[in-house]
């Protein structure tokens, strides 16, 4: 499966923090512990990207996980401020259901699913967290969902059809 990114210099990027969480590594003379954060960053019309970083201090994981999120930055189809079709995005033991939603209905999730598409510029969509509730894999669960959405335009060109054929079937 290709993955399109793209390039981060080129968008004015918001960064948000989903989480960060204390990790302890066991060694002879007790527990070391270091700090893992997942962050999202998003420019509000389409262009999302997640990123985690770990580190021995706090501010030194947020600043790697926001590196990595900038250079996974995918495009996402937005049609009248949600998406156009119903998905559930899958990985590890978490599921996250997403379903479009009329205009005025907001952004019916929670935590990483919300920071997620608050930043992809979604105005009105329907959530609903199915499994695991970890972060990390919600939000890695939201934007796989939201990778494999595909509008009209794209099934069109995938079919060899044109657009208004495609709906006059």
């Amino acid at each position: 499966m290709s993955k399109n990114y793209i390039r981060a210099g080129e968008l004015e990027l918001k960064e948000k923090l989903v989480n960060i969480g204390r990790v302890a590594k066991v060694v002879k003379g007790g527990r070391r512990f270091s700090f893992s954060a997942v962050s999202v960053v998003g420019d509000g019309k389409g262009h999302v990207g997640i990123g985690l970083g770990k580190a021995n201090e706090v501010t030194d994981a947020i600043k790697k996980s926001v590196e990595d999120a900038r250079k996974s930055i995918i495009k996402i189809p937005i049609v009248k401020g949600t998406i156009p079709h119903e998905i559930i995005g899958k990985y590890g033991a978490a599921k996250v259901m997403l379903k479009p939603a009329s205009p005025g209905t907001g952004i019916i999730a929670g935590g990483g699913v919300r920071a997620v598409l608050e930043a992809a510029g979604i105005q009105d969509i329907l959530t609903k967290l199915l499994g695991s509730s970890n972060p990390h894999n919600v939000v890695k669960a939201t934007i796989k969902g939201l990778e494999s959405i595909t509008d009209a335009k794209r099934v069109a060109e995938k079919r060899g059809i044109s657009y208004q054929e495609l709906f006059s079937t």
